[in-house]
């Protein structure tokens, strides 16, 4: 054997070594890029053919992609069985406004298990779990908060959940640790840029977790300078806005990629991309063949992008086994080392995804993942069993959608019928037999568990009454009247009940 030979060939052997070691305890960095609305089908890489985003589209070509990846169908039950490892409702997430989106405080999140292992951790963007001091992120496991409130920049609902008065997504205000800060900039660059500026502080210390959850491309449709006219006459005119949303959200990502490579981190971290829920405004132009948007429980309400990109660890690859934000927690609870208490392992929902992170083909076991809309009215949780729910394996959905909540089981075979638009249940009764005993267990079993429901919030918004506090004034009469729409004395039209009857966001 020659020199040049022995040297290849103990490449070759370190190099083997190197994929066969265990990602557990490995301990990456790791940035988490969550964004609002953007569906499946809003990144070119899934063959948008309008929509161009070259930055998401490098960390899907060079990550480890789920393509069987499900969250929920909207925004703040996605983000709590992301932080959490259980399913929403077991978190009491049944919505995302009337106090119904706030994450249980029983609940134990991946911010505060990191943080036990050595990690410190921060959140720039959207929380969505509880507007209320103590369920916020500086007492959920953050050791850095920069924040908007309630479910977007500028929305306002009765009760707790509520951002701060007259945001809006260009220079917006933003709770940072404490206290509000009156940015400058459209509100993905002062996110990213706020996060970029933590992540330089912290690096040279110890292990970060990064947590950039967007509020875009979610509405109201407020386009940064410029970014609009990218898109202008290639679409309608509002898939334009939101494409170029999701244009900026993409430079930024490409910004944040560059910052790593500069410091030297990308061997060191793990970057994770994902979207919230089905999609919105893109799905006429592109929503990949699937049936339903967001607020669905059909494919189109629940699949997501899901990258981890981890360069000279994971091997870019496809993994097209059934898997869900339920396996967020564990997964990087294993890849951090930390050793969960046994009541807490045996209370999550989820799995470790690191066996197929690190082999796409490794054993996966068959398993049931269940959605439900939630959104019910005030008090109706029980009537609302079958109402917009779904039950599925990694071959078959059984889907109830029925308006008014009757249990009208509709089942698809994934496999011959993504688009779910061949009903089986006649042909296949033991299975839809199957899945019925299965969800109905499930549901009785989170039952003790929504203790949200049908709760009285504040009469003011927290995040409102902490700004006011700061900078001084008070609500208007049309802030009084979004903030409690039961008050009669203002006069004019309680807003809040049309936004409210919208569903929030």
């Amino acid at each position: 054997m020659t020199k040049i030979q022995f040297v290849f060939l103990g490449w070759l052997v370190a190099l083997a070594g190197q994929a066969a070691e265990p990602l557990s305890g490995r301990r990456p960095n790791i940035v988490f890029i969550l964004s609002d609305d953007q569906g499946y089908g809003d990144f070119s890489c899934h063959g948008n053919p309008v929509l161009k985003t070259p930055n998401l589209d490098r960390i899907h070509n060079e990550s480890v992609r789920f393509t069987d990846f499900h969250v929920s169908p909207t925004c703040a039950p996605t983000r709590s069985a992301l932080l959490s490892g259980r399913h929403e409702f077991k978190n009491g997430v049944t919505h995302t406004i009337f106090e119904r989106e706030r994450m249980s405080l029983k609940s134990t999140t991946i911010a505060q298990v990191l943080r036990q292992t050595g990690y410190t951790t921060g959140i720039f963007g959207k929380w969505h779990l509880g507007d209320e001091a103590e369920y916020q992120p500086g007492r959920r496991g953050f050791d850095e908060v920069f924040i908007h409130g309630g479910g977007g920049i500028g929305q306002t609902y009765p009760g707790s959940c509520g951002d701060a008065p007259g945001n809006r997504y260009l220079d917006p205000a933003i709770l940072h640790n404490g206290r509000f800060e009156k940015t400058k900039g459209y509100c993905t660059d002062v996110f990213f840029a706020q996060a970029m500026k933590w992540i330089g502080s912290v690096k040279d210390r110890q292990r970060f977790f990064c947590y950039l959850p967007m509020n875009v491309p979610h509405a109201p449709l407020q386009v940064p300078p410029g970014y609009e006219q990218l898109y202008a006459g290639q679409t309608t005119p509002l898939a334009a806005q939101f494409f170029g949303m999701l244009a900026n959200l993409d430079d930024n990502v490409g910004r944040l990629l560059a910052r790593l490579r500069e410091w030297n981190l990308e061997r060191d971290t793990l970057v994770i991309v994902m979207n919230d829920n089905g999609g919105t405004v893109g799905c006429p132009i592109w929503n990949a063949g699937m049936r339903g948007a967001k607020g669905s429980p059909w494919e189109g309400g629940t699949r997501a992008a899901s990258f981890w990109r981890w360069p000279g660890v994971l091997e870019p690859g496809v993994v097209d086994q059934l898997a869900a934000h339920i396996d967020f927690f564990p997964t990087l609870a294993e890849l951090a080392g930390a050793q969960l208490p046994a009541e807490l392992a045996a209370s999550l929902d989820g799995r470790s995804l690191a066996p197929l992170l690190q082999d796409p083909k490794a054993g996966w076991p068959e398993r049931y993942l269940i959605t439900h809309v939630g959104r019910w009215a005030r008090g109706q949780a029980a009537a609302a069993k079958y109402a917009h729910c779904r039950i599925r394996n990694s071959r078959y959905s059984l889907v109830s959608d029925a308006r008014d909540g009757a249990r009208k089981w509709e089942l698809f075979d994934l496999k011959s019928d993504y688009g779910e638009q061949t009903d089986l249940a006649a042909q296949r009764p033991e299975v839809v037999k199957e899945f019925d005993a299965a969800y109905s267990q499930w549901w009785d079993a989170v039952q003790p568990l929504l203790v949200n429901e049908n709760l009285n919030g504040p009469k003011v918004n927290p995040f409102k009454e902490l700004y006011w506090k700061q900078f001084g004034g008070g609500p208007t009469a049309a802030e009084l009247r979004e903030m409690d729409p039961s008050r009669t004395d203002l006069g004019g039209a309680p807003k809040a009940k049309a936004k409210a009857k919208a569903g929030g966001s």
